[in-house]
């Protein structure tokens, strides 16, 4: 699963890295971003390629109930295209959720002992991600999102057995700008990130420690 993850790059730093024609929203640098708080994703709006906001924790267009989205900060790859939380957005409400890298626990006896896991390019990424838009009863929108997870790989199996999909720099636009009727190769976005090209360090923060 993905229940932390981290942004500390720029703003002018993410545009470049992912060519964004237009940004709404305001990045703030964090080493602790958990479900429930604003974060920065990109989507596909109209053909533009755009940097806008969402809240962690999907609260499907049909639900009564918001308290929802706690339950809703993951969804399962093998799945997310049938199960009726998702499919409609995994359809036509698809983005790329950015972040430095994220977080597993480690047990260690009865302790967790956190561990960072980050490209070993150093560059930002976008973890594939679905969105929808929730009216309150005042009918204010309130814009959610959710990540996607599939198997874990060699470097994060023996920590966990499952690892948020990171999209490669070359599927990027397939996950973004993909049709609906393409499901077979939007699904062969949504699988695990080559090990080879990550690493890991013990703790959280800018240096590995808690």
């Amino acid at each position: 699963m993905c229940g932390k993850f981290t942004l500390v790059t720029d703003l002018n730093k993410i545009r470049k890295n992912f060519d964004i024609q237009d940004i709404s929203c305001e990045h703030q640098p964090s080493w602790n971003i958990v479900p429930g708080q604003l974060i920065p994703a990109i989507i596909n709006d109209c053909g533009i390629t755009k940097l806008v906001c969402f809240r962690w924790g999907l609260i499907p267009s049909w639900s009564k109930d918001p308290a929802i989205a706690a339950k809703l900060i993951n969804a399962r790859a093998e799945t997310v295209d049938k199960k009726p939380s998702f499919r409609d957005a995994f359809r036509t409400r698809r983005c790329l959720i950015i972040a430095d890298g994220f977080y597993e626990w480690q047990r260690d006896g009865k302790n967790k002992m956190p561990l960072y896991y980050y490209l070993r390019s150093g560059r930002p990424f976008g973890f594939a991600g679905l969105y929808e838009t929730w009216l309150s009863p005042d009918k204010s929108p309130i814009n959610t999102c959710i990540i996607i997870t599939t198997a874990a790989n060699e470097l994060i199996a023996p920590v966990h057995d499952r690892m948020p999909v990171i999209v490669s720099k070359d599927q990027e636009k397939i996950w973004l700008y993909g049709k609906a009727s393409e499901t077979a190769d939007l699904k062969t976005v949504l699988k695990p990130y080559p090990a080879e090209e990550m690493d890991s360090k013990p703790g959280i923060g800018p240096h590995g420690e808690d």
